[in-house]
């Protein structure tokens, strides 16, 4: 996009897929709030804590961005790599330069958000959570992201996927976003009477490849034959460590489809898509809701790829609990205690 900002290093994402670049908006547009609300294309600056290359959340972020453009008129902007500390002062250099809509595309930078909200009224901010906090500004949007709902057909299917019953999971920080995967996961392999094992790590870093690699070859080692990934970059080194693993290995990705990291060891993807939710909030603006809730879910959002290199009766065990999921008669419980 023109008006690009970039803000720190960019990452080694050339081993995922190859995406293709897309035009986008810029420009030095008035400023002011109202954010389309008076009629006027609504300016968005979006905070991305990735590169927008990386085939993966940062990427998906664009995507949305993109989207306004076109269905909403919009004039972007985006900063790519920004860390934690650095937030506030990218926000409010962009309160600064008059956009009327900030987003911030990750949890990380959540309090960030609502401390220069507060600071600016006239502004509407959407901020990513994992949960509906309380006390939140009138001038925020709080875009809810339900991982634990994303987990739970996982956990089904690694219970009718496993052959050892050891299951894994690989997360990169033990975040409670994170903990609320593995419980998530928890309850399915109880919902089903699943006999098999649970084992949870995490890398410490989303992005490192090669402390992935290290982790999966250590969780094969050990005779887990299932290996749900929560990472970013850090999959293409899960999927380096399962490419020459004994049959019967499998492994699951996250956000985007990645079943090209290693067609034969590839399971299912839980796929994310913040287009229709920022499409929703903005029109909500646009009506005169400057603030609110919206969480995702299997209607707008959230979806599985069809799993592959299972039978056909685990296939259909999947679909039917995500049916379920999207009918509202399973629950799964946000639990985001700790896991030991």
């Amino acid at each position: 996009m023109r008006s690009a900002r970039s803000t720190g290093s960019a990452l080694a994402a050339s081993a995922l897929l190859v995406l293709t670049a897309c035009g986008g908006g810029g420009g030095d547009g008035g400023g002011g709030g109202g954010a389309g609300g008076d009629g006027e294309a609504p300016r968005i600056a979006a905070v991305f804590s990735g590169t927008t290359t990386d085939a993966d959340y940062t990427f998906l972020g664009l995507q949305a961005l993109q989207a306004a453009e076109e269905d909403h008129g919009a004039d972007t902007t985006y900063s790519e790599s920004v860390q934690v500390p650095d937030a506030e002062r990218v926000l409010r250099e962009y309160v600064a330069d008059g956009y009327t809509v900030i987003w911030t595309h990750g949890s990380q930078f959540y309090d960030a958000t609502v401390a220069v909200a507060e600071e600016a009224p006239e502004v509407v901010f959407i901020a990513e959570q994992d949960t509906e906090p309380a006390d939140v500004p009138d001038n925020v949007w709080v875009l809810d992201r339900n991982f634990h709902l994303a987990f739970y057909p996982l956990g089904v299917l690694a219970a009718g996927a496993s052959q050892s019953g050891r299951i894994a999971y690989l997360g990169g920080v033990t975040l409670p976003f994170s903990y609320s995967e593995v419980h998530a996961v928890e309850q399915a392999l109880e919902d089903t009477g699943s006999t098999a094992t649970l084992t949870p790590v995490w890398t410490g870093d989303f992005n490192d490849p090669t402390r992935a690699q290290q982790f999966t070859s250590q969780l094969l080692a050990d005779g887990n034959d299932v290996i749900l990934t929560s990472l970013n970059l850090g999959a293409v080194g899960a999927f380096e460590g399962v490419t020459d693993a004994p049959a019967g290995v499998l492994m699951t990705a996250k956000y985007t489809d990645k079943s090209n990291l290693a067609p034969d060891r590839y399971l299912t993807s839980v796929l994310y898509d913040f287009t229709p939710m920022i499409d929703e909030i903005l029109s909500s603006v646009e009506d005169g809701e400057t603030g609110g809730y919206l969480g995702m879910d299997y209607e707008r959002g959230i979806s599985l790829q069809p799993p592959a290199n299972v039978d056909q009766a685990v296939v259909d065990q999947v679909d039917q609990a995500v049916e379920r999921l999207r009918s509202g008669e399973i629950e799964v419980e946000r639990d985001v205690t700790p896991v030991e």
